[in-house]
């Protein structure tokens, strides 16, 4: 097992850390000025490069100085615009684009790679930025074997990835235009949070939850396939996967839970959930579920957080689900689920137990 503030900043652990390319337009994605009145020539290897990195589950966006209107026209001519979520077409500067695409995406800014012809571009992003991994365009196929932007799985959320980011443009877009408070709106969503232990086909999901989330991560501890199939495969620890669905369509397996189930109390040494759904409330509908699950076996139930430079929101969960630290065993803080401040789940969400008897 590896703590996440362990690891060398840059240093991969079994995956790629890129997690969304950003492409310039002139003479980059295309050859030739759009404004300039050039005829434009889309570049195969650019577009190979797109399709493949996105199979991989890797996003795409555009940081490009062009008219708006125009710039996205040509992508829908060449038909390749469905493949760049919240692009960023403007007179502005490219690092504050690129700043933008990472706010909208909800990703971490070291998350980015960024891909221009112009070296000026690419050094003001480096100063403004120099998390974003920048990339001359005439070198953008070395990302293709770059361990950067090769996962060591490739899930099924893998390959769905832009599918559900675009399902979520369709709710935030929904939810903008709603009128009324949060619950409200979220009663209209239909959501479906499904829990079950986790089967072999959910370990390469899982083992990329832990690598992949640090927000929601409870002890940004992360562990490997191996270690996770061992856990699931014991006596004394239950290994639960949830994944969450509304009328947009599937988020996918979006949070995971590690529970040791030896002892007079039940121990859960990870939480975590995907930041994509931190707005829907569902950490502490999934902490409830398990407090409800070590009740039924008369357990009692203890967790484990410790704090990382980004988890901070975690800890609110885990107070707001109504739990008390008691102790603290070194850095990692244990806490303790006090049963008579448990909450029922929200009305606005369904629980669906696979595999599970409360």
């Amino acid at each position: 097992m590896t703590t996440t503030e362990e690891r060398p900043a840059g240093t991969l652990v079994g995956t790629g850390r890129i997690k969304c390319v950003v492409w310039d337009l002139d003479n980059t994605v295309w050859d030739g000025v759009l404004l300039e009145g050039d005829v434009l020539r889309l570049r195969p290897q650019v577009v190979s490069i797109i399709k493949t990195l996105d199979q991989r589950g890797i996003l795409h966006s555009v940081a490009s100085r062009n008219n708006h209107e125009a710039a996205m026209r040509q992508l829908e001519t060449f038909g390749i615009a469905e493949y760049f979520l919240h692009p960023q077409v403007s007179w502005n500067m490219k690092s504050a684009a690129i700043a933008t695409i990472a706010e909208r995406l909800n990703i971490g800014i070291e998350s980015l790679a960024f891909v221009d012809d112009q070296v000026f571009e690419l050094e003001e992003v480096a100063f403004q930025l120099p998390e974003v991994l920048c990339i001359p365009a005439d070198d953008a196929a070395m990302m293709l074997d770059s361990p950067d932007f090769s996962p060591r799985f490739i899930t099924d959320e893998s390959s769905r990835r832009r599918q559900m980011y675009l399902s979520g443009i369709g709710r935030d877009e929904a939810e903008q235009s709603f009128t009324g408070d949060n619950d409200a709106f979220l009663s209209t969503l239909d959501m479906v949070l499904t829990i079950g232990p986790a089967k072999e086909q959910d370990l390469a999901r899982a083992e990329e939850l832990t690598i992949r989330t640090h927000q929601l991560n409870s002890t940004g501890v992360t562990y490997s396939y191996a270690e996770l199939d061992h856990c699931r495969t014991a006596d004394d620890h239950l290994l639960l996967v949830a994944g969450l669905e509304d009328r947009f369509g599937s988020y996918g397996k979006i949070g995971l839970a590690l529970v040791n189930t030896a002892g007079d109390a039940w121990r859960l040494k990870l939480l975590l959930m995907s930041c994509r759904v931190m707005s829907r409330g569902v950490g502490a509908v999934l902490l409830g579920e398990i407090v409800r699950l070590a009740q039924a076996r008369g357990k009692s139930l203890e967790a484990e957080f410790a704090e990382t430079s980004r988890n901070r929101v975690m800890y609110v969960t885990y107070r707001f689900a109504g739990f008390r630290e008691v102790g603290r065993d070194g850095g990692t803080a244990i806490l303790c689920a006090d049963p008579d401040l448990q909450r029922r789940p929200p009305e606005y969400l369904r629980i669906h137990r696979e595999g599970l008897s409360l």
